[in-house]
C-alpha cells in the first residue's frame, strides 16, 4: 500500500508540490485529502485532486488565480474554490466544521485552523486521511489506513453524531459500500437503522445523486441491500423493499426483490453492448422493472399468483417516484419507457410474431431499443438451463429478424409513406385533426404491410378519406 501512495504522489507531484510550496510562502497549510489519498492507497489514478487548507476562501483564490488556467467559485459559503490547470481540476476547501439543525437542510458552516479537527468532521475513516504538501506527511489520525486495508467503513467518531450532523452521510455508507466493496461496521449500521428516518430532512436532488453514484457503482447489490436492510430505502426508494414482500409466480423458491437484483446485475453483465461504461438508465430501469407487482398481485383459485399489467402500473410508479426525486425527464422517459415495454418480448412465443409485430416493437422502443434487449435479456433468471437457452435462442432470432427488417426498411425511423404535407395537398384539406387521423391510418398500413409506393400510400389515402365521409 505505501508502494502504491508513493508512486501515485510521484505521479500527481507536478500538481500538489508546486500548489503546496505556493500555499506554504503565503503562511498557509495545504493537504491533498479524502478520495484522492483514498485512492491512492488503492493503487487507483486521479486527475481530480481535493485538498484542504488553512487559507480562508478569498486568499485561496487569489493563490489559485496566480496558479491555474481558470478558477470557479465551487461555494464560496462553504469553503471551496476550484481551478483547472491543464489535465488537473482542483478543490481546494478551506478547514472546517459542519452541522445540520435537526429540521434544517442545509448545514451551518464554521471555518477552522485545524487539520486534524478537519478530518474528523469527515464521513468515514478511509477518507479523514491527508498529505500534507509540499512536504507529503501522511496525517491518518482516526485509523483509516488500517480500515482501508481491513476494507471496512467506520466513522471517525461515533456514527450517531456524524448521522446527526449530516444525515446523507448514511447514503453515503451504502455508496461507498457499492463503490468499493467493502464491509459497513456493525455499529455504523446501527445507526442507520435507528435514524434511518433522518434523511427525510435531505433535499431530494441530493438522495438523487448518491442513488446514481450507487447505482452505477461497482457493487450495487450491497449498497441497495444496506438501504433496504436498514430501512433507508423505505424512505427514498420505497418501492424496492416493498418487492419482498411478494412472491415471482415463476420463481416461487426466491421473492421479487431477490429476483429484481439478479436482474440488474445480469444487465451490468451486458453492458458491453450499450458501450461497457456504466449506464444508469439501463441500470435503474432493471431495479425498477417489477415495482408494478405489489399493486397487481391477484390470487387464482388453482392457487398460482398473477401480476398481470404490472408493467403499466410499474411505469406509472417509476415515472412518481422519478419526479419526487428530481430526475430529467429525459431520464424519467427513457427509464419509464423500458419498464412499460420489458414484458412485450413474451408475447413472440417461439417467433410467432409477424413482421408487423416486429415492427412496433421497434417503434414503441425507439431510442431505447438497445437498452430493452439488454433488460429483456436480463429479465431471465430461470434456473432451468434448458428454459434460458431456449429464451437466449428465441431472442437472439427477434434481433436477427430487427437487423434483416431495418436494413430493408429504416425500422428506428419508420413514418408513413406520405407526410402531413402531402396528406393535406391530396385530401383539399387543412391543418386539423382530420391530418392527424389521416396519418395514423397510413402508419398502421406501414407497420403492416412495409414501405408502399407513392400511388399506393395515395390509394389507401383516398379510399380511407371515402370510407370515412359515407
Amino acid at each position: 500500500m505505501q508502494r502504491a501512495v508513493a508512486g501515485e504522489l510521484d505521479r500527481i507531484a507536478p500538481v500538489i508540490d508546486d500548489l503546496g510550496e505556493r500555499f506554504a510562502a503565503a503562511g498557509h497549510e495545504l493537504a491533498l485529502v479524502g478520495g484522492p489519498v483514498r485512492d491512492a492507497m488503492l493503487g487507483r489514478h486521479h486527475n481530480d485532486l481535493d485538498f484542504t487548507t488553512s487559507a480562508r476562501p478569498d486568499q485561496t483564490e487569489r493563490l489559485l488565480k496566480t496558479w491555474g488556467d481558470a478558477t470557479w467559485d465551487m461555494g464560496r459559503a462553504f469553503g471551496t474554490i476550484g481551478c483547472r490547470k491543464g489535465p488537473w481540476v482542483v478543490e481546494v476547501t478551506t478547514y472546517r466544521s459542519e452541522a445540520y439543525d435537526p429540521s434544517s437542510r442545509k448545514p451551518d458552516v464554521e471555518f477552522g485552523d485545524d487539520l486534524v479537527g478537519d478530518l474528523g468532521r469527515r464521513d468515514f475513516t478511509v477518507n479523514a486521511m491527508a498529505v500534507r504538501v509540499p512536504g507529503r506527511e501522511v496525517e491518518d489520525p482516526y485509523g483509516g489506513v488500517v480500515d482501508l486495508a481491513h476494507r471496512v467503513l467506520r466513522t471517525p467518531g461515533r456514527p450517531e453524531d456524524s448521522f446527526s450532523d449530516d444525515p446523507l452521510r448514511m447514503m453515503r455508507a451504502a455508496r461507498f459500500a457499492a463503490q468499493l466493496g467493502f464491509a459497513v461496521d456493525p455499529s455504523v449500521v446501527a445507526a442507520m437503522t435507528a435514524m434511518a428516518d433522518r434523511i427525510s430532512i435531505i433535499s431530494a436532488e441530493r438522495v438523487r445523486d448518491e442513488l446514481v453514484k450507487l447505482v452505477c457503482a461497482p457493487y450495487p447489490r450491497l449498497g441497495l441491500s444496506l438501504l433496504v436492510s436498514t430501512g433507508l430505502a423505505a424512505h427514498v426508494l420505497p418501492e424496492l423493499p416493498a418487492l419482498a414482500l411478494e412472491r415471482d409466480e415463476h420463481h416461487r423458491h426466491k421473492d421479487v426483490y431477490e429476483h429484481t437484483l439478479t436482474v440488474l446485475e445480469q444487465a451490468i453483465d451486458l453492458e458491453d453492448r450499450l458501450g461497457g461504461e456504466p449506464d444508469f438508465v439501463s441500470r435503474f430501469a432493471a431495479l425498477m422493472h417489477d415495482v408494478g407487482k405489489p399493486r397487481t398481485r391477484r390470487f387464482v383459485d388453482d392457487g398460482t399468483v398473477t401480476f398481470h399489467h404490472h408493467d403499466v402500473v410499474g411505469a406509472k410508479l417509476t415515472r412518481k417516484r422519478m419526479k419526487a426525486l428530481r430526475f430529467s425527464n429525459d431520464e424519467i422517459d427513457a427509464v419509464c419507457k423500458l419498464v412499460e415495454l420489458h414484458l412485450r418480448f413474451h408475447g413472440y412465443g417461439s417467433g410467432e410474431w409477424t413482421d408487423s409485430a416486429v415492427r412496433r416493437y421497434v417503434r414503441d422502443a425507439g431510442d431505447q431499443l438497445d437498452r430493452l434487449h439488454v433488460l429483456t435479456r436480463a429479465d431471465c433468471t430461470t434456473r432451468n438451463q434448458r428454459k434460458a437457452d431456449r429464451l437466449r435462442r428465441t431472442y437472439d432470432e427477434l434481433e436477427e429478424r430487427i437487423a434483416r427488417l431495418s436494413e430493408q426498411e429504416e425500422l428506428a425511423s419508420i413514418r408513413p409513406d406520405l407526410d402531413g404535407n402531402e396528406i393535406m395537398a391530396i385530401l383539399g384539406i387543412g391543418p386539423g385533426r382530420e391530418v392527424g387521423q389521416a396519418y395514423q391510418h397510413l402508419l398502421e398500413l406501414r407497420m403492416d404491410r412495409g414501405p408502399m409506393s407513392e400511388d399506393e400510400a395515395r390509394a389507401e389515402l383516398l379510399a380511407w378519406w371515402a370510407a370515412r365521409s359515407d
